[in-house]
């Protein structure tokens, strides 16, 4: 497969720039000014690769521009994937700075030019950004990083059960949890044990917790555990703030220590957990 250079962050901030349909003046700040809150959010197309069954994969990313604010935008007209049987896939919560393929959205073998188009409107500035099959945007994110064969690692919510890699990942059956008490949600992970040049190195998978959408609050237990690379079960503790429906994320790093960034997101894989909280 051919392979194209890392495509800079600059240049597809700039991309998502030029999509923009309002005045853009606020969010703009000198270089070297770090501000902690009251900016905006813009989506980002992160490129696309190829999944074993045919289909295809587009991930997404996104880069909030405050240093401390954690931006929450609900679903609808202001968060919102189109075509409208796609939408639902994107985060409701947005940490600060940049955040790479964060979920990944899968199309048809068919799919031809048409395009996927994220858009937030928050703050009184739009932002959409289309992701399509156009070949400078095929990544190489299940297939091995270009020159050391790394693979992502695999994830699993059952020993033995269904797997997935990459951004798009897997999602799990849904949980049921009550409002204020905590729930345990495990995951089996594993991984072919290489660095970044190829080389086994270390010899963990390193999860991170993330509250994808949903209403309210989840505390995270600190202690979510690590997987040998031959293989192992991870557990936390998640405890809901209040009711309604949520989405978890749990984003596994591999032994390269890259943490979820780069042209050939390579590195790393999501896990996605359905939960419906009652009282």
């Amino acid at each position: 497969m051919q392979r194209f250079p890392p495509i800079p962050l600059t240049a597809i901030v700039a991309a998502c720039a030029v999509l923009a349909t309002a005045d853009r003046g606020a969010s703009q700040v000198p270089l070297g000014i770090r501000t902690a809150s009251g900016l905006t959010v813009t989506p980002v197309y992160e490129g696309w690769y190829r999944n074993p069954d045919g289909t295809f994969s587009l991930s997404f990313g996104y880069f909030n521009r405050n240093f401390e604010e954690v931006v929450e935008i609900a679903p609808g007209p202001g968060n919102r994937l189109e075509p409208a049987d796609l939408d639902g896939l994107q985060p409701t919560r947005f940490h600060p700075r940049r955040h790479w393929g964060v979920f990944a959205v899968t199309v048809p073998a068919d799919f031809g030019d048409r395009t996927v188009v994220w858009t937030i409107d928050f703050r009184g500035e739009r932002y959409s950004i289309p992701g399509s099959l156009h070949t400078d945007w095929e990544i190489d994110a299940l297939e091995g990083e270009a020159g050391a064969g790394n693979t992502p690692p695999v994830l699993a919510f059952a020993e033995g059960g269904p797997e997935g890699a990459g951004p798009g990942g897997i999602w799990s059956q849904a949980v049921e949890a009550k409002a204020g008490e905590p729930v345990a949600v495990s995951v089996w992970a594993r991984d072919d044990g290489r660095g970044r040049t190829g080389r086994a190195t270390r010899s963990a998978i390193d999860l991170t917790w993330f509250k994808h959408q949903g209403p309210g609050e989840i505390t995270f237990s600190e202690d979510s555990g690590e997987a040998p690379i031959t293989g192992g079960r991870m557990t936390t503790m998640a405890t809901f703030e209040k009711p309604g429906d949520y989405v978890l994320r749990v984003r596994a790093n591999d032994a390269s220590g890259v943490s979820s960034a780069g042209h050939a997101q390579c590195c790393w894989t999501n896990g996605f957990v359905r939960v419906r909280v009652t009282h």
